[in-house]
């Protein structure tokens, strides 16, 4: 699939476009069931998600593909914190999950991080953030719970404190937060909204709350990514659009599957790999990944 194909958003002229000169997206492997969570590791090996088969693969460098992880309890959004560890939503376990560093062997059993919230269980942890001070905010609609089992009284994004002995509830107006990430320099938040299909805004104060929210797109996604510019890079149903940190769309590329999150690695993280439905996807980038 070409970018900037027929019906697809492009910039003015080539020489504007975020996308490497030349560029396809490449299909690098396929047959999984739900793609999710990808994120790459400092030296630039992508990990991600099969959700349903609640397995974590990796896409290495030098083009190998591993499984690190099985029966993960439907980890969704993956993250590492600066440690090294692997952190994972578990939507299906209804948890905040740590794999522990992949580097330094095989995933055992995950720690949990967090679960309840107070005395009540999450719905379903979906993606995740680590802020500069090593907290994390993480979304937590309800896909795939039945509403008899939910404990919470809505779909909210939560805050956990950097060590790990505080969880609070940092929004309480949305109806289903989705992908999340904060800006370069960790004082915005953005989380995207699938019911609206909105991408919003917040304020990060000193303690980890929000505040300041207003809509950035109008646009919801699922997963969501930033570059080294700050620019933020959306998924939906046609492809990935790439908004400036003013919120004007700036472009988007076409993907022949649906798209579910997004994430820059690669040995120098100029590449934009996708994850979609049933494939694993890239496309080299004129960008690096944020903070990178």
């Amino acid at each position: 699939m070409l970018i900037g194909a027929a019906g697809v958003g492009r910039p003015a002229s080539a020489s504007d476009s975020l996308v490497a000169s030349g560029a396809v997206v490449e299909k690098l492997a396929g047959d999984f069931t739900f793609l999710e969570g990808p994120v790459a590791d400092a030296a630039g090996n992508v990990y991600f998600t099969d959700v349903r088969e609640g397995r974590i693969h990796r896409w290495s460098t030098d083009g190998t593909l591993t499984t690190v992880a099985e029966g993960t309890g439907g980890a969704n959004g993956l993250a590492f914190d600066r440690d090294g560890n692997l952190l994972a939503c578990a939507g299906g376990a209804r948890k905040l999950v740590s794999f522990g560093n992949p580097a330094e062997g095989a995933a055992g059993e995950p720690a949990v991080l967090a679960e309840r919230w107070e005395g009540n269980r999450l719905n379903s942890p979906n993606d995740l953030w680590i802020d500069p001070a090593g907290g994390v905010y993480f979304t937590d609609p309800s896909y795939g719970a039945p509403a008899e089992a939910l404990e919470q009284d809505g779909e909210h994004v939560y805050y956990l404190s950097q060590d790990r002995s505080e969880l609070i509830r940092v929004t309480d107006d949305l109806t289903k937060p989705n992908g999340i990430i904060g800006s370069l320099d960790g004082k915005i938040l953005y989380v995207a909204s699938t019911q609206p299909r909105e991408t919003y805004a917040f304020d990060v104060g000193e303690d980890g709350r929000l505040s300041g929210k207003r809509v950035f797109a109008a646009q919801g996604s699922d997963g969501v990514t930033l570059d080294e510019r700050g620019n933020l890079y959306l998924t939906w149903v046609d492809g990935v659009t790439i908004y400036s940190p003013a919120g004007q769309k700036l472009e988007s590329i076409a993907v022949p599957e649906w798209p579910a999150n997004v994430a820059f690695g690669g040995a120098d993280h100029s590449t934009l790999f996708i994850t979609a439905r049933t494939g694993l996807y890239a496309v080299p980038m004129r960008v690096r990944g944020a903070g990178r």
